[in-house]
């Protein structure tokens, strides 16, 4: 039986060893994707615009949620408060409900080709990646339009994601083996996603959630990457570096862990398969 490296190291020198193939793969994801379409890759931005103006007319028009950080709201202000935490979300949302077919929609790679499998997960969060960047750039529009200006500590926002950008890929390994054994954790993901995004503090502030659940909000791991994509991207103000400290500790655990798990249980895929 082959045994893999299940090194932390290998988890990302795989990544340099092959990155012109990652490269083409994610190029291929983002095109495909869009492919027989007529404005082809223009909707990866007409996609965010579109959830921008939706969202803010209902949560601020019809729901009539305050923020407390700001004394007067425009309509599009609250638009770019919670338009942020939907960049973050769907950023981990992609890859997450992708992973758990990630292996066995592509059961050539593993019985007919030698392919580095773990790439798999990298060419998700390419791609999540990329339409991140896209929405970004329509939300620093968005300032431009508003405030007339961005925050230079906009330049930290690839800092504040790095932790984040480690769970993600940690958990894509590991729902991506697990996949291959448990079928129906696909279903579950889409589940989870959809209550992490409602149980964080994307449509409603930290400060509002009664003080006995506060703490469990903060257990959610889209809670702190929101608040401090905010802190750098709208409010301007430094991140918790001691936040952020901690919650690269834990993205490191979870990536090491994660790659752990997908190597040991990849010899073990051609025979479900």
């Amino acid at each position: 039986m082959i045994r893999y490296s299940t090194a932390p190291s290998e988890a990302f020198q795989c990544v340099w060893r092959h990155r012109t193939l990652l490269w083409q793969l994610i190029v291929r994801d983002v095109v495909g994707r869009y492919r027989g379409s007529v404005m082809g890759l223009l909707w990866s931005f007409l996609n965010p615009l579109l959830m921008l103006v939706v969202y803010t007319f209902v949560f601020r028009v019809v729901l009539a949620i305050k923020w407390p950080q700001i004394d007067r709201l425009s309509n599009v202000d609250f638009g770019i408060v919670l338009f942020a935490a939907l960049i973050v979300h769907g950023l981990f949302a992609e890859c997450v409900t992708r992973a758990p077919t990630l292996i066995v929609n592509n059961p050539n790679f593993v019985k007919k080709v030698v392919f580095p499998l773990e790439l798999l997960s990298w060419t998700v969060l390419g791609t999540a990646l990329f339409h991140a960047l896209v929405s970004i750039t329509v939300l620093v529009g968005a300032l431009l339009v508003v405030n007339h200006y961005i925050n230079w500590t906009i330049l930290l926002l690839p800092i504040v994601l790095a932790p984040l950008v480690l769970v993600i890929i940690g958990l894509s390994w590991f729902l991506a083996a697990l996949g291959v054994f448990v079928r129906d954790i696909g279903q579950a993901t889409g589940i989870l996603s959809t209550a992490l995004l409602f149980l964080s503090p994307a449509f409603f502030p930290v400060e509002i959630v009664p003080a006995p659940y506060r703490t469990a909000i903060y257990f959610n791991p889209l809670t702190l990457p929101i608040e401090q994509v905010r802190q750098v991207l709208i409010w301007g103000t430094m991140p918790d570096w001691y936040a952020l400290g901690q919650w690269s500790g834990i993205g490191f655990l979870v990536s090491s862990t994660g790659f752990w798990w997908f190597q040991r249980a990849r010899p073990g895929f051609a025979d479900v398969l």
